[in-house]
């Protein structure tokens, strides 16, 4: 701390001279050059005056000459180091110690002293006075920037101690090492040990002395600051980090002279960073482990959303078909009992048109006209599981090489038909027609896939035994595929490619039946229809035929002998019952044609009204769907009343209700006067 001010006006000259006269001349020209003095009458008061505010001293040399000095000599030896306090005196013999023995002893006592002669002249002693003045004020000058380096050095002790670094030097021309008590420690040497640079690179981790001596050169090279974090080894054995911190300091020519700079034990940063980066780690582990598990649950999730929307759509699609079946059936039916009249009408009218050819060239374009209608109802009634089925054990092997040549004439010259047939197929359930025509309609799709040529490979294979799917019940089944190199359909239009009346043919090239029908025989079949195609590669349908439980079982058939079938067919009274006043007439024409008696009802009420009136018949034929009482509902009235009377049922639909089980005989609308006359035959024969 600063204990007096820089000397400015009211620095004090002390002045101690035991003649009175001296004293005050001395005073007086002090005041004439501005600087205040003080005079003292003797030396204890003298010595006690002396101090860091006295700018000099001004005595006699006979004040001093036989004096006793020690408290004057003890003061200057306990001034502080900045301090020289100059002494100016007055002498009455001039010149140096080797003319004034005296001023020689003044000279060690006092140290800094400037010698007046008496007489003097005032300009000497005033400038005498300022030189001395000049110098004291240097030296407050000294002190202050002695004070600030010591401030400063004690704030950077003080910085060095919170922060915990150490300080230290290195002298570049001598490799000396300084280092203070909190650097050696950092290094695990204790305050009072030895610690030179060879020291401080014996205890440096091997792997990390070469890169700091690299270090060291680069900032001595390059001026830049030294900057490095390595390993040390410590006594014990320990593994300890040190942060090295120093800037270069440079002499006057530019010469590197020495490292300056701070050292820190960062052991502990170090582990809790390692400690912080490995619960980052884990933290970062659950959270990603978190993540998949939500991830998973997401997926979980979505895929029931998309199971439900895809179980939602196929039974928003199941409903569709199921509501276009049931008006395709129902329109079926009725376009069924309209052809029956007309074709029943036209095989009359033929008879009747005698040799009138024009007129038979008329009834046979009608004919041919009605029955494709029948063909196109049978269509409609595949696709509504409706068709009249006749359910055979069938040789797939067999029907596939039946209809190469078919299939061949077919498809045309530019088309190549390639079959791949195994030898040991089982016969699998169907109906051997309904199947012929469904490899004719692919067949003929898969042509028209193709228009610039290709081929068609035909396959035959037999699927593992499944345990049952949403569309194929359990069991074994023979898959026929037809496959085409053709354009393909996308997703869209492979969705759409089974309804009624969808067709991807220009207009008035296809009816958008066939594959409709196809998989109506196939759902009929207790099968499937399996369709994949993609865009510019081509389509593959698979037709899916259930196995047949018992491939050696053969259809029973009626065998008719030509005499029996001759009696059978005599004149009968037959019952027909029909709602439809047309179906009524055609067919009741066409059995009096064949010399019947026929009687005619329109209800199965107005049909039960014969039998209470004693009325004997040798046969009901019987439409199903009537209003009011169906033709089950007759049959049975009727067994009921006469249970050995053969009953036909006539019906466009393939299968009876569920719930109806009657053991009549069947017969498919529409049908020809041959159909009808044969089916006569066959429940008479029965009935004997």
């Amino acid at each position: 701390m600063r204990t007096a001010p820089i000397p400015n006006s009211d620095t004090i000259g002390l002045i101690y001279a035991p003649v009175g006269r001296d004293s005050k001349i001395a005073a007086s020209l002090l005041q004439e050059a501005g600087i205040k003095a003080r005079i003292v009458s003797d030396l204890p008061s003298f010595a006690a005056n002396l101090g860091d505010a006295i700018a000099f001293a001004v005595i006699t040399e006979e004040a001093f000459r036989s004096a006793d000095l020690r408290a004057v000599s003890a003061w200057i030896e306990v001034q502080p180091s900045w301090s020289d306090l100059p002494f100016i005196i007055l002498t009455n013999r001039g010149g140096g110690p080797e003319r004034n023995p005296a001023a020689a002893r003044l000279s060690e006592v006092l140290g800094n002293v400037s010698f007046v002669e008496r007489p003097f002249h005032a300009t000497t002693f005033i400038s005498v006075a300022r030189s001395a003045m000049r110098g004291r004020r240097r030296q407050y000058e000294a002190r202050s920037r002695i004070e600030a380096l010591d401030e400063g050095e004690r704030r950077l002790q003080t910085a060095l101690g919170a922060g915990r670094l150490g300080a230290w030097e290195l002298d570049l021309t001598t490799n000396e090492l300084t280092t203070s008590a909190t650097c050696k420690a950092i290094f695990g040497r204790s305050p009072d040990d030895a610690f030179s640079y060879t020291d401080l690179l014996a205890i440096i981790h091997p792997e990390d002395v070469g890169r700091m001596q690299t270090a060291v050169r680069a900032t001595i090279e390059s001026g830049a600051d030294y900057s490095i974090e390595y390993r040390t080894i410590w006594k014990d054995g320990s593994v300890h980090w040190a942060e090295i911190r120093a800037q270069l300091y440079k002499d006057r020519w530019g010469k590197a002279i020495k490292l300056v700079g701070v050292s820190a034990d960062i052991t502990d940063r170090l582990k809790a960073e390692e400690h912080q980066r490995q619960l980052n780690e884990l933290l970062e582990e659950r959270v990603a482990e978190r993540t998949r598990e939500l991830e998973q649950a997401h997926a979980v999730v979505m895929a029931e959303v998309s199971q439900r929307e895809r179980a939602e759509e196929q039974l928003r699609q199941a409903q569709k078909m199921e509501a276009i079946g049931q008006l395709t059936g129902g329109v079926a039916h009725d376009f069924n009992n309209l052809l029956m009249a007309v074709l029943g009408n036209l095989e009359l009218l033929r008879k009747l048109a005698g040799d009138d050819a024009k007129a038979l060239r008329l009834i046979d374009g009608a004919q041919q006209g009605a029955r494709r209608g029948a063909s196109l109802t049978q269509r409609l009634l595949a696709f509504s599981r409706r068709q009249d089925l006749r359910i055979d054990p069938v040789d797939m092997r067999a029907l596939v090489f039946g209809m190469e040549d078919l299939l061949k004439r077919s498809v045309g010259s530019t088309i190549v038909v390639e079959t791949l047939v195994p030898d040991d197929l089982p016969l699998v359930s169907a109906d051997a027609n309904q199947v012929e025509l469904a490899l004719l309609n692919l067949a003929v799709n898969a042509r028209d896939a193709m228009p610039d040529g290709g081929t068609i490979h035909i396959e035959l294979r037999q699927s593992e035994q499944i345990s049952g799917t949403a569309e194929l019940a359990a069991g074994s089944y023979v898959i026929l595929s037809v496959a085409d190199q053709g354009h393909g359909m996308d997703e869209e239009t492979l969705k759409k490619a089974i309804e009624p009346f969808f067709s991807t043919k220009e207009l008035g090239k296809g009816t958008g039946l066939g594959l409709s029908m196809i998989h109506g025989l196939a759902s009929q079949l207790k099968g499937d229809l399996k369709l994949t195609s993609e865009v510019r590669k081509g389509t593959t349908a698979e037709l899916w035929i259930p196995v047949s439980i018992s491939s050696a079982a053969q259809p029973e058939l009626i065998v008719i002998p030509p005499q029996a079938a001759g009696n059978a067919s005599g004149p009968k009274r037959i019952l027909l019952v029909d709602d439809d006043l047309l179906i009524a007439m055609s067919s009741a024409d066409m059995l009096m044609d064949l010399g019947h008696d026929v009687v005619e009802a329109h209800s199965g009420t107005e049909a039960l009204e014969f039998f209470g009136d004693g009325s004997a018949f040798d046969l009901v034929i019987t439409d199903y769907s009537m209003p009011g009482m169906t033709g089950g509902d007759l049959a049975r009235a009727v067994r009921a009343i006469a249970p050995a009377l053969p009953i036909l049922i006539a019906s466009g639909y393939a299968e009876l209700p569920p719930g109806v089980d009657l053991d009549v005989a069947r017969l498919g609308k529409p049908y020809t006067q041959d159909q009808l006359a044969n089916e006569i035959a066959k429940v008479a024969f029965s009935a004997r």
